[in-house]
């Protein structure tokens, strides 16, 4: 089968139903002075469906940016058309907003005018806009920097102000275009996961995410449906849904899988390609299936974030030996908050030597609070009875748990003082972390909003029986 043939078929799909934005053959080429033409994209259909996270991918020179500017009304196809909500996008009142690679900022303003800058230009009085732009800073993690200017600011929180100015005038489109491809590896990786979190709280004022990358592992951790380009002209190789729930496990047989059947359709321009491989509904992990619980680390975690600034300041690796000599331990001390670090994905054993991992290394740059929200997170990932606990307490009207509910599971596996211990490790890192308090004087969990709210009550009627005595 030729390659023109394998081209028709991906792009001869029916108009979408419902479509927010939708392109119907278009081309894009450049006349020469010979009177020749560079033709830069063959004629395409591509359509932008609401409630998707849509990535579009391609070798360079392929015409990924061409197609976003052709999309958002920047730029006019050479034939065919685009229509805005199946209205011609020129005559069309557009709502979408572009996140771009370079932070393209205006240096000559504060953080909170450049948010405010778009809606200036759209009219809207300064007292509107001022709260507008303050809250989606806000949301994007710069409270406190409003007045700061872009020079002041790392790499990542200016894509943050790139993110709050794009969301700030309401898109109904976000278009982003190599957002992350200017930041260091654990910055793009933080922004990646904020940018879904937003997403699927639906904190993003948007209906739609149409995202240029040349990063294989970005779109198939972020996006709901991948399209990805040929080049010579640029035209639709594939363009499937990605059904794998999120957050998606980037060492999961489905998600390598589709990984390297992107990496085939664009290294491989001469086949045919193939379809997207079967997701199925990934298994659950093992712990979860068989309910088989991790032996608990008896380590705190103030250990934890201890051997973690220690080993960043070696480098991110040493010989174990050698960390417990430098700390003046004994071998079977420091095990245990090796085991602790290495449970919670914060670092690595590799042949006898404790690798940092960029979470730990995040975890041993962050101030105390963000420290918290981190071992947070890896808890609730990684520790099954941490986890179980959590959800208990949320799905309980009263927020309360007895302790023994957890201990009679915990002797199905461990002994009787054993379970104890594990029990009140598991106290230790969750009252840390903050997924909950324990109320020992009843042994029983509490959520911390609920512990709260219990003192204050006591505390009320204490005061009331007071007065009734006086």
């Amino acid at each position: 089968m030729q390659e023109a043939t394998a081209s028709n078929l991906t792009q001869s799909s029916a108009p979408a139903p419902g479509a927010i934005i939708r392109a119907e053959k278009v081309e894009k080429y450049y006349t020469q002075p010979s009177q020749n033409r560079i033709q830069v994209i063959s004629a395409t259909d591509l359509s932008i469906l609401p409630g998707e996270i849509l990535a579009l991918l391609g070798p360079s020179g392929s015409g990924k940016s061409t197609m976003l500017r052709m999309l958002t009304g920047l730029s006019t196809p050479t034939a065919g058309k685009v229509l805005w909500h199946e209205a011609p996008i020129a005559g069309a009142e557009t709502n979408v907003s572009i996140v771009f690679q370079s932070f393209a900022l205006f240096p000559w303003l504060t953080v909170l005018e450049n948010v405010e800058a778009p809606l200036q230009a759209r009219g809207v009085d300064q007292e509107e806009r001022h709260a507008r732009s303050m809250k989606m800073l806000d949301t994007v993690g710069l409270d406190g920097f409003e007045a700061a200017y872009p020079k002041e600011l790392s790499g990542g929180m200016k894509q943050r102000v790139g993110f709050a100015r794009a969301l700030v005038v309401e898109p109904e489109v976000l278009f982003m275009d190599e957002p992350f491809s200017a930041l260091d590896v654990l910055t793009a990786e933080n922004l990646r996961s904020e940018l879904l979190e937003l997403w699927a709280k639906k904190t993003m004022p948007t209906k739609a995410v149409f995202l240029v990358t040349h990063n294989i592992e970005e779109a198939v951790l972020l996006a709901d449906r991948i399209v990805v380009l040929g080049r010579n002209p640029g035209h639709i190789r594939t363009d499937f849904r990605v059904q794998l729930a999120h957050p998606r496990d980037r060492k999961s047989e489905a998600f390598t899988q589709l990984v390297d059947y992107i990496y085939k359709v664009l290294t491989r321009p001469d086949v045919v390609p193939a379809e997207a491989p079967d997701q199925q509904a990934e298994p659950r992990p093992r712990d979860q299936r068989q309910m088989h619980y991790q032996m608990l680390p008896h380590a705190r975690p103030g250990g934890v974030a201890g051997l973690l600034e220690l080993l960043l300041d070696k480098g991110g690796r040493d010989d174990i030996y050698h960390l417990a000599d430098d700390l003046a331990f004994e071998i079977d001390d420091l095990l245990p908050i090796v085991d602790a670090a290495q449970l919670l994905g914060f670092l690595k054993v590799e042949e006898g030597d404790a690798a940092i991992t960029p979470s730990g290394t995040e975890f041993a740059n962050s101030e105390i609070l963000r420290q918290k929200e981190l071992f947070r997170d890896a808890a609730v990932e990684n520790v099954l009875l941490l986890r179980q606990i959590r959800r208990a307490l949320d799905a309980k009207s009263d927020h309360t748990v007895p302790e023994d509910f957890f201990l009679d599971m915990l002797d199905e596996q461990f002994s009787e003082e054993e379970s104890l211990r594990q029990m009140e490790t598991a106290v230790t890192w969750g009252r840390y972390a903050e997924l909950f308090d324990f109320d020992a004087s009843r042994r029983r969990f509490v959520l911390p909003d609920a512990a709260e709210e219990e003192i204050a009550e006591k505390n009320d009627g204490d005061a009331h029986n007071s007065e009734d005595g006086e």
